[in-house]
């Protein structure tokens, strides 16, 4: 549908649909097909028009954020696998959960220097069982174009109160969801706007983005927008998401090499590092006993040693403590080890333990 597809006006735009007990499932299933033909209608990509997918009835689901799918194929593909929820209709929650949760630049917005405008299309056919005028109202603030689409029993009173100004163009209303597809057309012309950048009549030094009737530029992978808004600078190789280095990336005249943090090494591939061997001679400055532990290590003693306080001597165990050996009445210390003895008037048994 390339003749149908808007080559132009990159949006934020967040589909919130309702899937509460009273859309059954037949009709939920048009809902699925009116956001695939709206897909269709829609330049998608990452540079371009941005698409999340929530879904709701008493709890909300984003079934996918902006930042997951950037083409047509896969966008459709998530929306065919969408389930509904049923039971009831929390519409302001779910434009609270869109603020807080997706219209966020961890999530894929993007920045507001970027000037894309953010849309939310929510679709319902029933009356909301929460609060939306003061969520919308924050909303519509904080910059986000609400338009209210109502199928058969929806609350028109609601749609409006939601809908951004003006109304006749933000609030929609089907009779059926069989027909919810009419509003796709609708939505097309809304959101198609005169391509200045096709137009070539811009002055961006490496890529221009069409945004509603206007443009804004952007610059290639490894480059950043000057000051300016026009030109481009290109970006420190090291900086996060440029290099393949597992740990350190150390900037080399234009280019990089990769570094392990202390405790770990290079591995041949030049990117990738692993745990070095801590207890290899030398390493370390345990008395006896190095165990390994993952770039790191922690020393231990032989048997009839403890540790002492500073964690890395040993100091032999008084092997004729109480309870730590067999006797049955004298203990006689020999370095690591022990012998039983008897008292006087006694004689050692052949087990070496007990005394008659």
């Amino acid at each position: 549908s390339t003749d149908t597809a808007c080559k132009n006006r990159p949006l934020d735009l967040v589909f919130i649909i309702d899937s509460s007990r009273s859309v059954r499932r037949e009709e939920f299933e048009k809902v699925k097909i009116f956001l695939s033909e709206m897909i269709d209608t829609l330049d998608v990509g990452e540079r371009t028009t941005r698409v999340a997918v929530m879904n709701y009835a008493s709890t909300v689901k984003v079934e996918f954020p902006l930042r997951t799918y950037f083409d047509k194929a896969s966008m459709k593909e998530a929306v065919s696998h969408i389930e509904p929820l049923s039971a009831g209709t929390m519409t302001g929650l779910a434009i609270q959960t869109a603020m807080d949760e997706v219209f966020t630049e961890e999530m894929g917005t993007r920045p507001a220097a970027f000037n894309i405008p953010k849309v939310v299309i929510v679709v319902t056919d029933g009356r909301p069982q929460d609060q939306v005028q003061d969520v919308a109202a924050s909303a519509r603030t904080a910059g986000i174009e609400i338009y209210a689409v109502g199928v058969d029993r929806a609350d028109m009173q609601s749609l409006r109160i939601m809908a951004s100004e003006p109304l006749d163009e933000h609030v929609f209303y089907v009779e059926t969801y069989g027909v919810i597809e009419k509003l796709t057309s609708k939505f097309r012309e809304t959101f198609c706007a005169a391509d200045v950048c096709a137009l070539g009549t811009h002055d961006c030094e490496q890529v221009c983005v069409s945004n509603s009737g206007s443009y804004l530029c952007d610059c290639y992978e490894g480059y950043t927008l000057n000051p300016d808004k026009r030109t481009c600078s290109a970006v420190g190789v090291c900086a996060p998401g440029r290099h393949e280095c597992d740990q350190v990336c150390v900037s080399n005249n234009g280019s990089y090499v990769c570094d392990c943090y202390e405790g770990y090494t290079l591995n041949p591939d030049k990117k990738t590092c692993s745990a070095m061997d801590m207890c290899t001679p030398g390493r370390h400055d345990c008395a006896q006993v190095c165990l390994s532990n993952d770039g790191s290590y922690s020393c231990d003693c032989y048997e009839g040693y403890t540790l002492n306080p500073d964690k890395k001597t040993c100091s032999a165990v008084d092997m004729c403590a109480p309870g730590r050996h067999d006797c049955e009445q004298v203990c006689v210390r020999d370095d690591l080890f022990y012998t039983c003895d008897c008292y006087q008037g006694y004689t050692l048994n052949p087990d070496k333990k007990t005394c008659s």
